[in-house]
């Protein structure tokens, strides 16, 4: 699977002949290729060119005298092969900020429903337009209203972009983008459990939390989130998100919460392996009302504690339970 949208940083002298020779002409041979200017003047001190490719592929390069930047969702150059790669904040600002005007009006030009959620579009940019996982990312918010049932899409759009222009993930993009995956394969099983991380950072951060992604722990293992605020010291959070009993083997959503929950707490999983200390966060929004409900009724426990279990409707609107002494405070559960 291709990671998402990234530069690569070559050194060395550049000018035009040696554009046309190791990127125009190697592309124009294998796919098709037409070179033009950019649609934005490059920083001041570059020069720069953007490729077309005739199945639609588009790479970006900016050069000075000593170094270059490419980008694109296409094959990679040989004369590239062996250059770093960076991600869009890693890379000089100005860069940066140019390449991402650029591929944003592509983006829009391509896909123009995504125009009226611009956080939404600049922070998933790197998968959108991703080499192997521009259409499937797209298909999942356009035709599955980003995992949320009985809602449509712009009730979905609406709510992410909302979340997103906060910035409280801006710092990161790459890695929590990445998690809705660059496959060509579309799975929105996948898809939407990534979301559920979203979803619960979304929690937090209502709460009051401050979220740092990705915590590395003593097994070898990543814990979702580290939770934080002035009140409290951090709490390790993991996030699993169930399917609907009409889209498993199991009869009934209890079952579906417990046989989703074990994935996390048998075996090899993150929490067996842990021991003790994190909250699991069992992410319910697939659920349509019925399901739900039946949930709420019972308030199952799903084999670990503490833990929450909660279902998130685009609106903002919230209801869960917990199991056992949850380390952060979410004024909407009932204990």
């Amino acid at each position: 699977m291709a990671r998402p949208l990234r530069f690569r940083f070559a050194p060395g002298r550049w000018d035009m002949s040696r554009v046309n020779r190791d990127v125009y002409h190697p592309l124009d041979d294998n796919l098709g290729a037409t070179m033009r200017a950019p649609w934005y003047d490059p920083p001041e001190g570059y020069e720069a060119r953007r490729f077309d490719m005739d199945n639609g592929d588009t790479a970006l390069l900016a050069w000075t005298d000593d170094h270059a930047y490419w980008v694109g969702n296409t094959e990679t150059p040989s004369s590239l092969w062996r250059t770093d790669k960076e991600a869009f904040s890693d890379a000089p600002f100005e860069i940066s900020r140019w390449a991402q005007r650029e591929l944003i009006a592509e983006l829009f030009d391509e896909s123009p429903w995504l125009k009226p959620y611009p956080y939404l579009s600049w922070f998933f940019l790197p998968v959108f337009l991703s080499k192997d996982g521009r259409e499937t990312t797209r298909s999942f918010f356009y035709d599955h209203a980003a995992g949320f049932p009985d809602a449509t899409r712009d009730e979905a759009l609406e709510f992410y972009d909302s979340f997103f222009e906060t910035g409280v993930l801006d710092d990161y993009r790459e890695v929590m983008a990445g998690k809705l995956g660059t496959s060509e394969y579309f799975d929105p099983t996948r898809m939407a459990a990534a979301m559920g991380e979203f979803d619960v950072a979304y929690l937090l951060t209502e709460a009051g939390y401050e979220v740092t992604p990705e915590i590395e722990v003593a097994t070898g293992h990543s814990i979702d989130f580290r939770a934080e605020n002035t009140h409290a010291g951090g709490a390790l959070i993991e996030v699993t998100r169930p399917l609907p009993p009409s889209r498993r083997s199991v009869s009934n959503p209890v079952a579906a919460i417990r046989d989703t929950a074990q994935t996390k707490t048998n075996g090899e999983g993150q929490l067996a392996e842990h021991g003790g200390g994190v909250t699991l966060f069992v992410d319910c929004s697939s659920y349509p009302d019925d399901d739900w409900r039946a949930i709420m009724g019972e308030q199952p426990d799903v084999r670990h504690r503490p833990a929450v279990v909660f279902r998130l409707r685009p609106s903002g609107h919230v209801e869960g339970y917990s199991k056992g002494s949850v380390p952060v405070d979410l004024p909407w559960l009932s204990a």
